[in-house]
């Protein structure tokens, strides 16, 4: 049953990524910036179009096959550990279809027009151009990492409690 829910919620988070993306190459392809953020007269964040042909930060930029094979090898990797690991964890199942559907949100890009469309510019302070997508993989990642690290009990182990100590 949670292979189902993780499904359905990469479904519909690959599906909103997309749609995004639709949306920014209709709006903001040509140069265009529209303010999205705004706190007195600063900018916070605006929402500018880019095309981004590299991975994270536009590493290994024209690489396009490289990426994509180094894309989809990591996202199975990823998929086969958590299921193999952490099947019998809600959170860590959840969280792992985040990750995974931007994952795929971008190897979409990749694949159908060969470059990941990126829109969310911080403004704030200087920082890449950016997507749903990316924002899904990082907060997964992040919030999934805090999980294992902090809450995760794997099943049938107690946490350990030490021993009584007695003082004379």
């Amino acid at each position: 049953m949670m292979i189902i829910i993780m499904i359905v919620i990469a479904a519909v988070l690959v599906a909103s990524d997309q749609l995004i993306k639709v949306w920014a190459v209709n709006e903001l392809s040509g140069g265009i910036s529209k303010q999205f953020i705004k706190f007195g007269d600063s900018e916070i964040v605006n929402l500018t179009y880019t095309e981004n042909t590299g991975a994270a930060f536009s590493i290994m930029s024209g690489k396009q096959w490289f990426t994509i094979g180094f894309a989809a090898l990591a996202l199975i990797l990823f998929a086969v550990y958590v299921i193999k690991n952490y099947k019998n964890s809600r959170p860590a199942m959840i969280l792992s279809a985040v990750v995974i559907s931007g994952g795929i949100g971008n190897l979409i890009d990749r694949i159908r027009i060969g470059y990941v469309v990126d829109y969310i510019e911080v403004r704030l302070f200087r920082f890449a151009i950016f997507n749903f997508a990316d924002i899904c993989v990082t907060v997964g990642i992040f919030l999934l990492a805090l999980y294992i690290l902090f809450f995760y009990r794997p099943a049938g182990k107690e946490p350990s409690v030490p021993a009584e100590v007695h003082i004379k």
